[in-house]
């Protein structure tokens, strides 16, 4: 149980430790440069291998960590070394994503099971490993997976990143139900298109120019936008939030 304690009115992250997954690019990178201003300890874990010069570039109190995400030693590693640095972990925020654009007849074997890894399984392990290290140790921390527009509606040639970031918001509701009697909380976050790298990937041109006509907003998001939702959900004046997707979509779903 999460007692109450007040209402936060200043949404303070100060001291809180944060991990987080896809940490040197996109919504990944606005997240811990957003923490970083709020004043939180950072681990960043990231395939890029100059994920240390990042982390340094963002905050003296943050740490970066290169490997593998699908790697369960490296899954570790980052807990470890962030607990050995910053004495606890707060904070789970799992980013580390991948996209896969192609008709479902299309898609190969191998591209639906490296999103599954990277988007479904390895968030899975992660927040199951970061909850047993709060459980454990009677943190009552808090985990945001990022999941997508692309969980609650059907996208074309998203076949696989459709089906995981589905499979995301599941997860998360189950893991809330689950650990909420730890005073653990676990959300999600769904995005549209943000202005990312992956989001030029798959939407630059005339057929996001055709999206953005059907979103009340007229616009896709930025990446800062997705932070600040993030911090939020991590602020102490979310503690009666928990198993909730938050959809930040400009509108599109509300057709």
């Amino acid at each position: 149980m999460i007692p109450f304690e007040g209402v936060d009115t200043d949404f303070s992250l100060e001291g809180y430790t944060a991990i987080i997954t896809g940490g040197a690019a996109g919504i990944g990178y606005a997240t811990a440069e957003f923490f970083a201003k709020k004043g939180v300890n950072l681990i960043i874990a990231d395939l890029n291998p100059k994920a240390e010069e990042i982390a340094k570039g963002l905050s003296q109190k943050a740490i970066g960590i290169s490997g593998d995400i699908t790697d369960g030693d490296y899954r570790k590693t980052v807990l470890e070394e962030g607990v050995k640095a910053f004495g606890k972990v707060d904070i789970l925020v799992n980013c580390a994503g991948i996209v896969a654009l192609e008709k479902a007849e299309c898609i190969s074997e191998s591209d639906w099971d490296k999103t599954m890894e990277i988007n479904l399984k390895s968030s899975f392990m992660m927040a199951q490993l970061v909850g047993f290290y709060f459980i454990k140790n009677k943190i009552a921390g808090s985990i945001v997976n990022m999941a997508s527009q692309a969980g609650v509606i059907a996208l074309d040639r998203h076949v696989a990143y459709c089906a995981s970031k589905g499979a995301i918001i599941a997860m998360t509701k189950v893991l809330a139900y689950e650990w909420g009697t730890y005073g653990i909380r676990v959300n999600a976050v769904s995005p549209t298109v943000v202005l990312t790298a992956l989001g030029h990937k798959a939407w630059d041109g005339e057929v996001g120019d055709a999206f953005k006509q059907e979103m009340p907003s007229k616009r896709f998001a930025e990446p800062e936008e997705i932070a600040g939702v993030i911090a939020f959900l991590c602020s102490k004046s979310a503690r009666m939030i928990t198993g909730h997707n938050l959809l930040v979509d400009g509108g599109y779903t509300i057709k």
